[in-house]
């Protein structure tokens, strides 16, 4: 298995001490670098400041803060830092929740381990690591607030289809690979493209789209049903 990039920097936060001892060597195997660990949400909030990982693996039931509070502080002070939840709960509430108080992915502590760490190399390149099943479940409920944000009398802030500028059509082949999982490079591919190109047309969508990340970005395709 190919190392990551730049060996990434990783902050564990979670309360329980055997998951962080196993995940630790399970990561460090692989060639992550991992930077410290944290056993409730404030003090992950607090070393996330000091450390400033690449990459925070964010447990939600904790004491002392939980996971969601905890990120919210995190991308409020450092919203370039890359927070991940790393839970048990598969309950759509905190799904919803942990994208929406800015995490950028969620992973269940059932996945086993060869498909966690693939599912963290894939941040390198742009993908969004989440279980089985739990994006296309992201994806109908962020369809379902872009529905009620285009009632008359809405005032949910989702972007719209009529706010945003048309794609091309070469925007809409990308856009549509991407929402279905591709990395840049694989998309580059089929459309024998640079993964350099394939970076600048995602970064046009998400102005044009008026959007801020890429699990915007692949809502909205879910939206238009082009997943």
């Amino acid at each position: 298995m190919t190392e990551p990039p730049s060996r990434m920097r990783i902050l564990i936060v979670d309360d329980h001490s055997l998951l962080i001892e196993g995940l630790t060597a399970l990561l460090e195997s692989r060639g992550f670098d991992v930077v410290g660990s944290a056993t409730n949400g404030r003090e992950g909030v607090e070393k996330a400041l000091l450390y400033e990982p690449d990459l925070v693996l964010m447990d939600i039931r904790m004491p002392d803060w939980d996971g969601l509070a905890a990120t919210r502080a995190i991308k409020a002070q450092r919203p370039e830092i890359t927070i991940v939840m790393l839970t048990t709960s598969a309950e759509d509430e905190d799904l919803f929740e942990a994208i929406k108080s800015g995490a950028t992915g969620y992973l269940l502590k059932s996945t086993r381990g060869t498909a966690f760490v693939e599912a963290l190399q894939g941040l390198a390149e742009g993908t969004p690591p989440f279980s089985p099943g739990l994006a296309e479940r992201l994806l109908r409920e962020f369809a379902r607030l872009s529905a009620y944000a285009e009632q008359p009398d809405a005032t949910a802030q989702e972007p719209t289809s009529q706010e945003a500028a048309p794609l091309t059509e070469r925007q809409t082949e990308v856009l549509r690979l991407v929402a279905a999982g591709l990395t840049y490079k694989e998309v580059g591919t089929k459309l024998s493209l640079s993964e350099h190109t394939v970076r600048y047309h995602m970064s046009e969508i998400m102005h044009l789209l008026h959007l801020e990340n890429r699990s915007q970005v692949i809502a909205y395709a879910g939206k238009l049903e082009l997943t």
